[in-house]
């Protein structure tokens, strides 16, 4: 899935952005899209649909100073959806978890269906933020943002970044920090 926003951020994706919507299938440009980031981020959380793409992440971003985790749900899903065992690769290592290792329930895809209109994405987004999501939505909210935290603060057992997470959810934290982030960039 590429990011819906990426041709606002960079002028080389605006310019292909046409041609990729007419085709309707992944591209390169799908995949070179993380790796020409102008703000080249310094820590980075990846979700690839494939464990090809996997790889050939994992080794691009070796040779890179960003650090960084890729994550894959082995049924397929570009981020860890907690519908099944996912694999994390990070510059030292790769590890397959199951949910129930993490203390997650296992989902069915229904439990996270984001709508069928961006509107009902938006929603379910506000929902999130305002602690009002379901279960499922919440807790995926958690262990990628778990992942995306344990690559700021490797010393950090999954666990407590996984605490981290979900304070952050439930106290509003998150919620404070985009309304911070809008008023500073608007």
């Amino acid at each position: 899935r590429a990011c819906p926003q990426a041709p606002l951020c960079n002028p080389a994706l605006k310019a292909v952005a046409p041609v990729r919507k007419g085709l309707a299938v992944r591209t390169f440009f799908n995949m070179l899209g993380p790796l020409v980031n102008p703000v080249l981020p310094a820590y980075q959380l990846l979700g690839v649909y494939n464990l090809p793409l996997l790889r050939l992440y994992t080794y691009t971003y070796q040779e890179s100073k960003t650090k960084f985790a890729i994550v894959h749900s082995l049924d397929g899903y570009d981020e860890i959806s907690l519908t099944n065992e996912f694999k994390v690769a990070t510059s030292d290592h790769e590890k397959i978890y199951a949910p129930e290792s993490l203390g997650f329930s296992r989902y069915k895809d229904i439990d996270l269906d984001g709508g069928q209109t961006p509107e009902d994405a938006a929603k379910i987004f506000d929902q999130l933020l305002n602690n009002k999501a379901t279960e499922a939505q919440k807790n995926v909210v958690v262990v990628n943002s778990a992942f995306a935290i344990h690559v700021i603060c490797p010393e950090k057992t999954i666990e407590e970044c996984i605490a981290l997470a979900k304070e952050s959810l439930g106290s509003g934290r998150a919620l404070a920090t985009l309304k911070k982030f809008i008023e500073l960039n608007s």
